[in-house]
């Protein structure tokens, strides 16, 4: 079950995202790159 948070980020970092979500495919919309960048984040830090 996924669950909803809030975050406070740099508007720089965010435009940064709604451009890697609109050029290309890989990502749904924010919150799967935000999703996808914490996992990524999570298996390296093992």
């Amino acid at each position: 079950m996924k669950k909803p948070i809030s975050a406070t980020i740099d508007e720089a970092l965010v435009n940064w995202i709604e451009k890697e979500v609109a050029g290309t495919k890989k990502y749904r919309n924010k919150s799967h790159l935000i999703e996808a960048a914490i996992e990524m984040l999570k298996s390296v830090k093992k």
